[in-house]
């Protein structure tokens, strides 16, 4: 006889690891940008972004582990958090990089 629970824990499962893996990338990618960046940009700093991002992955991973309930308040403001920094602070951040500033850049762009 086909479970509907067992289905559905299972697809909470994946979504829990989802979760993980977004806020894992944004930990990433926070890691790897210049604090000053973060300034220029005029968004929140660096250190505290990584705050939010390293407890957001914390709380991600214990609900991919199954300590923490997929539907958990912890679970729900982490995935916020990350998904504002990918939606808002990596784009602009990230043109603060693109920026003129030396290197391989040519007129037309990096070679």
């Amino acid at each position: 006889m086909f479970q509907i629970h067992g289905f559905l824990d299972l697809i909470f499962w994946l979504l829990a690891i989802g979760a993980f893996a977004l806020c894992a990338w944004a930990l990433v990618h926070a890691l790897r940008t210049p604090a000053r960046a973060f300034a220029v940009a005029g968004k929140l700093s660096k250190k505290l972004w990584l705050l939010i991002l390293g407890l957001a992955s914390l709380f991600t991973f214990a609900t991919a582990v199954q300590y923490l309930s997929v539907l958990s308040i912890f679970t729900i403001a982490s995935v916020i958090g990350a998904g504002i920094y990918l939606a808002d602070v990596k784009p602009a951040v990230g043109e603060i990089g693109k920026g003129g500033g030396g290197g391989n850049n040519g007129p037309y762009g990096p070679w």
